[in-house]
This record gives C-alpha cells, sequence and structure tokens, in this order.
C-alpha cells in the first residue's frame, strides 16, 4: 500500500520501513522512550519498528537518545538542544536530505525530555491502518512553561475505575500521559480514608505501590505520595508511634519517593501545630529511605482561626518543608496565600477535574435534572472551564498534580497537561490533538466537536436546551462510522455513554415535567369526584413514568456501553454490577431513572392524606399542595435553586473572574433528597460571603411576612438582615429535617418598594466551605392595617 495521493507523497516521508536508533549506552528512560514509540506506532498502524544502534543504507531513522548521548549525524540539532534553558525541553525534527536515508530526530536535553520528544512525535505522526508517515520539513523546538505537571493517580476502592487497573494497563496509561508532558504522578497508600481492600484489587495495595514507584523510575517522572493524617489524635504517643511505623513500611518498600504531600485536612481534622509537628516527624523518617525528597503540606479544611496559626507557623520557615499546595476546601483565595506564604516555599496546585458537583470547580448552576442522575463523579470533560481555571491559577504556582478518582476525568488530565507545557494553547487545538492521537485522523475532527458539545450540553437549563439532541445524532453518526478498532476505544465508548445519557435525562424529564402537569390537573378535579379517587387518578399518572416509559432503546444502549467500558477499562458505573462503593463515585448507571419531578414526594403526601379520616381535611391538604408556590395576592415566590433565583442574587462575578465561585452566588444540591423537588437545590454562597438577595415591585403600603427553607447539605448557624439594617432572626441553626419558617418582616424594610435580605453564615468556619444555603422563599402580602 502506498503513503497516499500524489500532494501527500511530497509532503510527507515514509517511515514504515524505519528504524529506531539508539546510543549503544543508553538509559532506562531512554530505552522506555524507544519502546514506547514502537509500541505505540504498533498499536495504531501493525507497523513494526526494529531498533538498532547503528545506521542502514536505504532506510529512514527515528533518532531516539538525549543531548549527552546525541552523534554527530546534524550539528545543528545538538547546538539547538544545547540553547534550550529547560532539562525538560526537546527538538524533533526532520531532515530528509541524507538521500534515501531520511533522519527524524526526537532528542532531548535529558533522558525525561527525551521522553516528551517521543511523545510529541507520536502527536505528530500521520497513523492509520497500514500507514505511517511525517511530515516532510518538521521542526519543533519545545520546554514546558511549568516545571511540575502531573496526576493523582490512586489506587483505591473508592475511585470509578483504577482498582481494576493491573500493572499493564496503568503502564498504557502513564504513557499516554508522558505523551502530553506529564512528568508526575502522586500515589497513595494502602490506608487512607477508604476501604482497605476491593473485589477488583489485581495485586495487594503496597505491592501494587511499590511496582507503580518502581515503573514510575523508570519512566523518570517523579514520584508523589499523598498521606493524609487520619487518625484522632496525634498527641496520643501510641497514635504518633504506630502513624510512623506504617509510614516506614511505605517508605521503605517503595524504589523511588521525590516528594510527600500531607493534606491538612480532606481528610482528616488536626490542628495546625499538632499538624505540623507530625509532619516534621514524617520528614525526618522519609529522608532516612529518600534523602532528596521533599515535604509539601496544605492548609485543606481550615478554620480561619487555624489557618491564621497555619500562617504563623510557615513564618518560622521550618527547614523540613518544601513548599505549599493549594487544593479544594482551602478557605482563602490562591493570590491572598501566595501573598501570606513566605517567598521561599513554591506553590503547587492539587486542582480538582474529577468532581462536577459538592467540589471545588463545581460546573456552574448545573441543572438539577444532571446534578442528580450524572452525579458528583461522572464522565466529564470540561475543556473550556478548564482551561479558565488552569489560566486563573496556575501563574501563582509553579504547577500541578491534579486530583483525579478515575478516567472519568481523562480529557481534563490532557487539557492541564497540555496547559502545564504551553498555557497559551486554545481548547479547541487540544481537542483535535487528543483525538487525531486516542480515536485517529478519520474522525478526529468529529470527535473533537464531539467533546466541546458534550461541555455545552451542561450549559443552561436543559428543558431547553437545543444541544443535547444535536450532540447525540452526532455522535450516533460517529458511531455508524467508527472502525471495529474505534468502536472498542474506551475513550470513545465514553464519551458515546455521555451523548446517550444526556439525551435520555432531557428526554425523561420533558415527559416527566408533563405528567406532573397532569397530575395536577386530576387532584384540581378532587372537589367534584372526591379526594381519594383524585389521588389514585394522580398516582396512576405520575406512575407511568414507570409503567409507559420513554426512549427505551436509548436506555438499551447506555446499560449496553456500561457493560462495554467495564470490560475495557473497569469503569464501575453501577453498585451492583460493577462493584462501585457508591453511587457518588461515578455509579450513575443506577440513578438514571431517579424521578425528576416531584412524583416521591407527592405519593409521600398522598399516602399521609389517605390516613386522614375526614374528607373536608383531606381536600384541605390537597389544596396546600396545589398551592404549594402560591404566595397569596400581592405576595412573591422564588425556588431558590432556581435560574430565576440567580437573577435576583446580589454580587458575584464572572466565571473568567470566579472559577471557583467562592465570591459568587450559585446553585447548589442537597445530599439528603427529601420533600419537594424545590429543596433539592438551593441558591448558597462559600465561606463568609454573604447570601445577598434583591427583589422589587414590592406594595409600599403593605407588611409581609417573610416564610423560607433552609435546605442544604450542611448544618450551620446563620442570620439574616434586610437592607443591612433590620435584623430579621440572628445566628439560627437550620433545622433538620427540613421545614418552612416564618419571620415577620418590619414595614420599614419593604416602604421602599424593594427589599434586600443578606443571610450570613457563623464566621470562621472551616471544612468544605459551603455556608448560606437558602431553598425556597415566599413574601406573604399582608394588608395595611392602616
Amino acid at each position: 500500500m502506498g503513503v497516499g495521493s500524489g500532494v501527500e507523497r511530497e509532503q510527507l516521508v515514509d517511515l514504515r520501513e524505519a528504524i529506531v536508533w539508539l546510543p549503544e549506552s543508553t538509559s532506562v528512560t531512554e530505552r522506555k522512550a524507544a519502546e514506547m514509540l514502537s509500541s505505540e506506532i504498533k498499536r495504531r498502524t501493525r507497523v513494526l519498528l526494529s531498533t538498532s544502534t547503528s545506521l542502514l543504507s536505504g532506510r529512514p531513522h527515528i533518532v531516539v537518545c538525549s543531548l549527552d548521548k546525541l552523534p554527530n549525524f546534524d550539528t545543528r540539532i545538538k547546538q539547538r538542544l544545547e540553547a534550550i534553558e529547560s532539562p525538560e525541553g526537546f527538538i524533533i525534527e526532520v531532515n530528509d536530505t541524507q538521500g534515501e536515508r531520511p533522519l527524524v530526530f526526537a532528542c532531548g536535553k535529558t533522558p525525561r525530555a527525551t521522553l516528551f520528544a517521543v511523545g510529541r512525535l507520536l502527536r505528530t505522526l500521520k497513523m492509520r491502518r497500514d500507514f505511517l508517515a511525517v511530515g516532510k520539513g518538521l521542526s519543533i523546538v519545545a520546554e514546558p512553561h511549568y516545571p511540575l505537571r502531573g496526576h493523582q493517580l490512586g489506587y483505591r476502592p473508592k475511585t470509578n475505575s483504577y482498582d481494576g487497573w493491573d500493572l499493564d494497563i496503568w503502564e498504557q496509561y502513564i504513557r499516554n500521559l508522558v505523551a502530553y508532558g506529564c512528568n508526575a504522578v502522586e500515589l497513595i497508600p494502602p490506608r487512607s480514608d477508604d476501604a482497605p481492600d476491593s473485589p477488583l484489587f489485581p495485586l495487594p495495595p503496597l505491592a501494587m505501590m511499590e511496582a507503580m514507584s518502581r515503573l514510575l523510575s523508570e519512566y523518570d517522572l517523579d514520584v508523589w505520595v499523598w498521606y493524609p493524617m487520619i487518625d484522632d489524635d496525634y498527641t496520643d504517643a501510641k497514635t504518633v508511634s504506630l502513624a510512623l511505623k506504617e509510614r516506614q513500611e511505605i517508605f521503605s518498600a517503595l524504589p523511588r519517593i521525590d516528594h510527600l504531600f500531607v493534606p491538612g485536612g480532606d481528610p482528616g481534622r488536626t490542628p495546625p501545630k499538632v499538624f505540623m509537628d507530625f509532619v516534621a516527624k514524617q520528614a525526618e523518617l522519609l529522608c532516612r529511605y529518600h534523602p532528596q525528597a521533599k515535604v509539601w503540606v496544605s492548609p485543606q479544611g481550615f478554620s480561619a482561626d487555624w489557618m491564621n496559626e497555619f500562617i504563623a507557623a510557615l513564618k518560622t520557615e521550618p527547614d523540613w518543608l518544601a513548599g505549599i499546595v493549594f487544593g479544594p476546601e482551602v478557605r482563602i483565595p490562591l493570590p491572598q496565600l501566595r501573598d501570606l506564604v513566605p517567598a521561599r516555599y513554591p506553590i503547587r496546585l492539587y486542582p480538582d477535574i474529577t468532581h462536577s458537583r459538592h467540589c471545588q470547580f463545581p460546573v456552574p448552576n448545573w441543572d438539577m435534572a444532571f446534578a442528580f442522575t450524572e452525579g458528583r463523579e461522572c464522565i466529564n470533560p470540561r475543556p473550556h472551564q478548564m482551561t479558565t481555571i488552569a489560566r486563573s491559577l496556575l501563574p501563582f504556582t509553579i504547577g500541578f498534580v491534579t486530583y483525579s478518582e478515575g478516567c472519568n476525568d481523562d480529557v481534563n488530565k490532557i487539557v492541564w497537561s497540555v496547559l502545564g507545557w504551553d498555557p497559551e494553547t486554545e481548547p479547541e487545538e487540544i481537542l483535535r490533538d487528543y483525538s487525531r492521537y486516542f480515536i485517529g485522523d478519520e474522525l478526529a475532527e468529529a470527535f473533537a466537536q464531539g467533546l466541546l458539545a458534550l461541555e455545552k450540553n451542561w450549559e443552561g437549563p436543559l428543558l431547553t436546551n437545543s444541544q443535547v439532541r444535536t450532540t447525540l445524532l452526532q455522535f450516533q453518526e460517529m458511531e455508524r462510522k467508527a472502525s471495529p478498532q474505534v468502536r472498542l476505544n474506551w475513550r470513545f465508548q465514553m464519551a458515546l455513554y455521555r451523548a446517550y445519557y444526556d439525551a435520555y435525562i432531557q428526554a425523561r424529564l420533558r415527559y416527566e415535567k408533563h405528567l406532573e402537569e397532569r397530575a395536577f390537573e386530576e387532584l384540581r378535579t378532587a372537589p367534584k369526584i372526591g379526594s381519594l379517587l383524585a389521588m389514585e387518578r394522580a398516582e396512576a399518572v405520575l406512575d407511568e413514568a414507570v409503567t409507559k416509559p420513554i426512549c427505551l432503546d436509548w436506555r438499551a444502549r447506555i446499560f449496553e456501553l456500561a457493560e462495554a467500558l467495564f470490560q475495557s477499562i473497569r469503569m464501575q458505573l453501577s453498585v451492583d454490577k460493577y462493584f462501585a462503593i457508591h453511587t457518588e463515585r461515578g455509579a450513575n448507571l443506577d440513578t438514571l431513572d431517579h424521578p425528576l419531578n416531584n412524583r416521591l414526594w407527592l405519593k409521600s403526601q398522598f399516602a399521609q392524606i389517605r390516613s386522614v379520616p375526614d374528607e373536608t381535611e383531606r381536600l384541605k391538604r390537597l389544596e396546600e399542595i396545589l398551592n404549594w408556590t402560591n404566595p397569596g395576592l400581592g405576595g412573591f415566590y422564588v425556588d431558590m435553586g432556581s435560574p430565576e433565583s440567580l437573577r435576583l442574587a446580589v454580587g458575584g462575578k464572572s466565571f473568567d473572574e470566579d472559577p471557583e465561585l467562592r465570591e459568587t452566588p450559585h446553585i447548589g444540591y442537597g445530599f439528603h433528597l427529601q420533600g419537594p423537588t424545590s429543596w433539592w437545590t438551593h441558591l448558597e454562597t462559600l465561606y463568609d460571603n454573604p447570601l445577598k438577595i434583591r427583589i422589587s415591585g414590592l406594595d409600599p403600603k403593605a407588611k409581609y411576612r417573610l416564610r423560607v427553607v433552609y435546605g442544604g447539605d450542611r448544618v450551620i448557624k446563620i442570620r439574616l438582615v434586610a437592607n443591612d439594617t433590620f435584623e430579621i432572626h440572628p445566628f439560627i441553626e437550620k433545622p433538620r429535617p427540613l421545614r418552612p419558617l416564618e419571620f415577620d418582616l418590619p414595614k420599614e424594610a419593604t416602604k421602599g418598594g424593594t427589599l434586600t435580605l443578606a443571610w450570613y453564615p457563623e464566621p470562621g468556619l472551616g471544612g468544605n466551605g459551603r455556608g448560606c444555603q437558602v431553598s425556597e422563599l415566599w413574601l406573604i402580602w399582608e394588608e395595611d392595617e392602616g
């Protein structure tokens, strides 16, 4: 088979007969680079490249080596490599002036840099079945912008896929990350905030940790260890002794540790002084086995007082400390932290790229239907949002090791990796590269556009998002055109699963909203036909979501793809079927049919009303349900977890300015779903920021009564003030279970026709930072008695 059309032949160098050239004396990492090159080419093309330490006539050669072993094939290459400043910089160049022996150089400043050169070359080669070529005149000189570009790969039961991976899968995935410039991997010890074992583990935890450390060392990637302090009391001598003994076992077993990261919280809750004292002991112990290893800490989950203590401890500048980590639940913004931390300590990012809600970077104002079906740890390509986040935070740091719980965030890992190398790269370019390399040239543009479309699926109200159906149609067309190899590709399967899932949820949402409207029509007939019959008919309508389901072909395809993903990449999309530990950990096959209307609440209300013996009382209770959102004549109502509430919110910034949403009111989600759907979501703010809304158009002569539901997942004390002047209630604890509370509003608060309500959280709290959370609000008009 030829290399293509006449134009293509003129522009390409045929490499199907190429030889991978290595110097006679090579490092382990250079040999890994050559193995990676040959293996990845074979995987994509079926072309088998041989390796040699000699130049053979008549055949092209791919030169793989670092600067210190570069032969005198081309003096310009050596000179240009010497001019590169970064030890991770490299050159890729095609020299086709050698007659019948073109030379392709993939050479780095160091052995590790050579690995990155090979990765970039692989992403540049023209590869398809029985076809391998490179562009004539190709010349790339590259070095990374940020020195640290890594990802946490934790072998533990909590993850949505990693616990099912054997060493071969790990090596393949590490190669994939290396191809995009990843230079660090963070491991997790056998004991963390997790179960001690998984039915999917191919090796015991410590054995796998040791094997991964050895594997990473062969690729010359930095080995980080994330080691939380999860014991109750580190002032107890016995606890300290056992904890150090446990760490000694880990430190002595691993052949390579470059960095130890001890988070201050999430998990763990140890006061800063005790925390720092114990980390100092760990640093001393670590130095015995890995003398060059460095120790890092984070102030995650610290309260305001603890943060002050932590900063004071840093001011003493302990020698054992190498740097600070900015991760989830750090209560002060990164720029402020950078100002407070002594200049000698660099800051590393620990960005959560794996979760979509209840996390450091939630999908802003995600539709409730997605939030409670797709869930917290779903397949989540967010190329534009991740680019915004990275560009916003990276300038204050030396780089990142991302927080990941599985392969669901694979696209996000690549986006961060590329931006760590070149932060000016646009997300569209990253996705085209990703699609070419992992899916293939034939579907590269379509797949890249499909990933962009999946991010758009999550923008705005789902009911009116016309993008969702179009996205599915595009992926179905790709599926029809895809080769057998692409259909078996887990990255393709993940995106296809998301496209079907999104469309199915949208169809169900529209259907179940319609069923709820029909059910309310039945309830309105209760005064004529009787409460019991009206409830029976309403319940039968609501149950049509189960008895007359829709889009069963889409649903069946989702289940087929879930099985395919378990087989291909051990993705655990169900607790019962695939051994996930919880639906919150990516098992959204189990929440696929979660009700998207008030069916559960209404049926529970019907059960209670049926037990009432008096018909008049039953009718009254049904009337209350029908008028739930009715504030009465002259009143005002808002579902505080709806897009409408965002239009009332005061303050906040754009996503570009505040990607953590730490200063911006936004929609949040409850953990324990109770009551009507309006209680499942809420408007919330983070940390000490007040939640403010402004309501206009009120009757200046009227008196109003406030009814409010304080929802959310966090039980804290909150205070309510009107117009910055009138305290409506002092700090009170949110009631559990949820129930409406009522308060009188001073007439003076609304006499101008506009009311500003401000909720203040109990100041200085640590933990996840979620503060004020308000689910529902009524202003009930009371006629002026005067």
